[in-house]
């Protein structure tokens, strides 16, 4: 099983938005192994409400402690004039796999213009970017899908499919923009088996959104693993879902195996 949607534990401190919670990328590997999880996706927590260079760094040294079995991909903030050159130093001189953008948190829209050097260098790289949905007024999934259909090489992800008032938004925007994937993170039972049922199989990604939680062993990921693997689904689609596609989207054999 792939996570697509994990976060780096918050440092806390200044600039922190939550309490400190030092556990390792070694710890939490040792609770992926308890939840069945071959790989995770990480992103930044405290870099969502504070981008910097620094905080890039700290998540490539978090996921280094644990490269065949940790991803990273770094956020930046896109009205910098800088932005461009710290998305090409993430995908470039730390080898992240994509980038992660939390609109509502960050307040910017994601279909405005200065999101286009960004998707631009992430085009270059091959380089998938996730974003939170599912939170009015900056993250619906059709402002997502406005930016994937400006950049069509560019694969881009509904990091939450819609959540719960937006799946329904966020299936009409995925079967109508060929480059978005959805990720079930959070999506209500009712959401996920609609999405499943109208969404191209091929386009389908599994989160747990752990690294919220105050305790390494991240209950609520067991909780979500468990909804998704209670879907009545065709067993070929749930392996897509949980790895297959996951695997296609971040070309993990190239780094991870």
């Amino acid at each position: 099983m792939i996570d697509f949607h994990v976060h780096k534990p918050s440092e806390g401190g200044e600039g922190g938005r939550y309490d400190s919670r030092p556990y390792t990328a070694a710890d939490y590997v040792a609770v992926m192994d308890e939840l069945g999880i071959d790989v995770s996706v990480v992103f930044t927590l405290d870099g969502l409400w504070h981008p910097s260079p620094a905080e890039n760094d700290r998540v490539a040294a978090w996921v280094a402690e644990a490269p065949d079995r940790l991803v990273a991909f770094g956020t930046v903030d896109p009205r910098l004039p800088d932005a461009a050159a710290e998305t090409e130093r993430c995908l470039g001189e730390l080898g992240m796999r994509g980038l992660k953008f939390h609109p509502w948190i960050q307040a910017f829209c994601p279909h405005e213009a200065c999101m286009d050097p960004i998707a631009e260098v992430a085009a270059a790289h091959g380089a998938p970017i996730l974003f939170h949905d599912g939170t009015p007024p900056y993250s619906t999934p059709l402002q997502i899908a406005a930016l994937a259909r400006r950049h069509p090489d560019v694969p881009m992800v509904l990091g939450h499919g819609g959540l719960q008032d937006h799946w329904r938004e966020a299936i009409a925007a995925v079967t109508g923009t060929p480059n978005l994937w959805i990720c079930l993170c959070g999506t209500p039972n009712a959401g996920m088996r609609a999405v499943v049922a109208r969404c191209p199989s091929q386009r389908l990604l599994f989160g747990t959104d752990a690294g919220l939680g105050a305790a390494v062993s991240q209950p609520f990921a067991a909780e979500r693993i468990a909804e998704v693997e209670q879907l009545e689904i065709e067993e070929e689609v749930r392996a897509a879902m949980l790895d297959g596609n996951a695997r296609a989207l971040l070309r993990l054999e190239e780094q991870v195996g």
